[in-house]
């Protein structure tokens, strides 16, 4: 009996074992297992690395005018002792620009260069002090004197009155001229211009050109005669000439051989010392002398 029963728990557990077995073969065969992929590698910044040569020591200045932090080596391209100028503290800069903005939103009128701190430092214990300019008192303006303005005063009016009589004496001794021609039609003229014309009419027919009368040369020109108060002449100009210099040549030459003329009458005297005559004399084809206009 207890053979039969030992035998039937060992078929049990044998039984057990083996649907042990089964179920750990399912459980196995079931579940897969994957290997997780490689995580990338993590780029890191690069460094660059450059090597400066270490600077010479240079020896240090007997007399310092100031002292630094560091070495003053290429701190100033001039010639003499500059003293270095220091960084603007950050905070004080950022509040002088904050008033800046508000000045300019209020409307103020903000200042072309802002003036920024310099800090010098030096050996000396005391700093130094700038010289400032010594201020001169301004004088009162005085007030001027009535006699210096009188005197003053009387010069100019002395002054004026010398360079009114220098002109007025200049005036008087330049020679009053009178311009007359065929047109003018005052009767002291007009008379004084006719016995004129006549005159050098005579003359002219009397002493015509004979290289004129041989070469048939014919024209006519302007010619201006200024005469004195005493009828002898001043000037002779050709004013317009009549194309052939042998005919402009003869007028000149026959008003010279009609001169001196008569002298001016004593109603023309008081108020002319010259008489401009510009007349026109034309040489016609008959061989005689005529003035026109």
């Amino acid at each position: 009996m207890s053979t039969t029963r030992h035998h039937h728990y060992n078929e049990a557990m044998i039984t057990m074992a083996v649907v042990a077995v089964i179920l750990h073969a399912l459980v196995f065969l079931g579940v897969s297992f994957e290997m997780p992929p490689p995580a990338p590698l993590a780029t890191q910044p690069s460094l660059d690395v450059i090597l400066l040569p270490t600077p010479k020591k240079s020896s240090p200045a007997e007399d310092a005018d100031f002292m630094a932090r560091h070495s003053q080596q290429g701190g100033t391209d001039k010639a003499g002792h500059a003293r270095p100028r220091a960084v603007p503290d950050q905070p004080a800069l950022k509040k002088s620009q904050q008033a800046a903005e508000e000045r300019i939103r209020s409307g103020a009128k903000t200042p072309d260069r802002q003036q920024k701190p310099h800090v010098i430092t030096t050996t000396d214990k005391t700093a130094r002090k700038t010289p400032q300019a010594h201020k001169t008192p301004v004088k009162a303006q005085q007030k001027p004197d009535i006699s210096q303005l009188l005197s003053s005063t009387r010069q100019e009016i002395a002054r004026l009155t010398a360079e009114l009589d220098r002109n007025s004496e200049y005036a008087s001794q330049r020679p009053r001229h009178k311009a007359i021609n065929a047109s003018t039609k005052e009767y002291r003229y007009a008379a004084y211009l006719d016995a004129w014309r006549k005159k050098v009419e005579r003359v002219g027919n009397l002493n015509y050109p004979d290289e004129a009368k041989r070469k048939k040369l014919y024209g006519d020109l302007l010619l201006h005669v200024a005469l004195r108060a005493d009828g002898s002449v001043q000037q002779i100009r050709v004013v317009r000439s009549s194309g052939h210099k042998i005919l402009d040549d003869a007028a000149v030459r026959i008003v010279r051989l009609a001169s001196p003329f008569a002298p001016f009458p004593a109603e023309i005297r008081k108020e002319v010392d010259i008489l401009d005559i510009t007349r026109t004399w034309q040489f016609l084809s008959n061989n005689r002398l005529f003035s026109g206009k």
